[in-house]
């Protein structure tokens, strides 16, 4: 037995586990039932809430437990619309940091710079204006990297928009159509929050020190630059374009798994079953298909879905690997207009506000999150 074995039994060492199983907090948030593939946010099944609640009064449920009623929604539409403006007018500032190649490192720079300013703090009012503001900061800052990448000057928000529509006018140039529109709005909600995923688990670590809102949101930001959290939806469509046809799909993802492969957009480390957010990203995809903004996309999807979900059942009998979020989340977001360098920063444009809402659960909770570790090195002879 070699020392690092000695160690790891003297210890009771198992196989590291990445946390899975391991309750870090208590939150009323949002619970992922992945057994049943079930996802509740704030009491409701997403289900209930995409395509039926806008981003607005999402945000309203995460910030202060509750679907805000018209008063309320009217003022995060407002605060939000503020963060946006006071995003844009901090861009002349922010030099070459909306230049480079890598959106959430483009993202991390900007909002911390919006951060460092004071204009963004509210001097009264309810904790959710600062939220909101943050949130904001996030989409103008995202559209202006897309922009600015393209080698086009970032566009003005527009206050008398909604987040959705504002975010798809200032990354595409003009006003989107009202399906595009109301797709990505039932996109933003969809990811808003999702459990203790990476990135909320960062924002809750860097709130649980005290520190500021705006540095745990730029931490989280930076989770989202791993491969393993938030960058699927991009190959997804590259997948997408190499199969072509509906009719190909079989074989090429049989050829695939041959070369041992994985088939981006199968598979979660939560469900067991059917990403209950790919079925409601699914259900705006189809609304999409009825204005006539999808093509051909949509029915290549499904067959790949299908052949995938086959195959990898007779593979993994015992491991259901079923379609996830980011799926239906690539044919969407090209659906809508975005480029799809642009889809993890998208991404954070609507997980903005659950890691809001986290960090403002984390600092009433106002305990350190400081997990143990379990030493197997060598050790000094006795």
């Amino acid at each position: 037995m070699d020392q690092a074995t000695q160690n790891g039994a003297r210890n009771g060492a198992t196989k590291a586990s990445g946390l899975d199983g391991v309750v870090v907090a208590d939150t009323a948030l949002s619970e992922v039932d992945g057994e049943r593939g079930r996802l509740v946010v704030g009491g409701y099944d997403i289900e209930a809430l995409a395509g039926r609640v806008g981003f607005e009064d999402l945000c309203g449920l995460l910030w202060t437990g509750a679907l805000p009623d018209a008063a309320t929604r009217g003022a995060i539409a407002d605060a939000l619309a503020e963060g946006r403006a006071l995003a844009f007018e901090q861009i002349p500032s922010l030099g070459e940091t909306l230049v480079g190649e890598d959106g959430s490192a483009a993202l991390m720079a900007a909002v911390a710079h919006f951060g460092a300013r004071a204009a963004w703090r509210a001097a009264e009012g309810p904790a959710w204006i600062e939220l909101a503001r943050v949130t904001g900061a996030v989409a103008t800052f995202a559209a202006a990297w897309a922009r600015r990448r393209a080698g086009d000057a970032p566009i003005a928000p527009d206050k008398a928009r909604g987040h959705a529509a504002d975010f798809l006018r200032m990354v595409r140039g003009a006003a989107a159509p009202e399906a595009a529109a109301r797709a990505l709005d039932a996109y933003l909600v969809t990811v808003a929050d999702h459990g203790m995923n990476a990135s909320t688990f960062t924002a809750r670590v860097v709130a649980s020190t005290g520190s500021d809102r705006v540095s745990a949101i730029v931490a989280a930001i930076g989770a989202l630059k791993g491969p393993l959290h938030g960058g699927a939806p991009g190959p997804v469509l590259d997948m997408l374009d190499g199969i072509g046809e509906p009719s190909r799909a079989a074989a090429w993802v049989a050829a695939e798994l041959a070369a041992g492969r994985r088939i981006m957009g199968m598979g979660h480390r939560i469900y067991r079953v059917r990403d209950p957010r790919a079925a409601v990203l699914e259900r705006a995809i189809g609304e999409l298909e009825r204005d006539g903004s999808v093509g051909a996309r949509l029915a290549l999807a499904r067959a790949t879905e299908r052949a995938a979900e086959a195959l990898l059942a007779e593979r993994h009998p015992d491991r259901p690997l079923k379609a996830n979020v980011e799926f239906y989340t690539a044919v969407l977001l090209d659906a809508v207009g975005l480029p799809r360098e642009l889809f993890t920063p998208t991404f954070a444009v609507g997980r903005a506000a659950g890691w809001c809402a986290h960090v403002e659960e984390q600092r009433r909770a106002g305990r350190l999150i400081r997990p143990a570790s379990r030493y197997v090195g060598p050790v000094p002879a006795a």
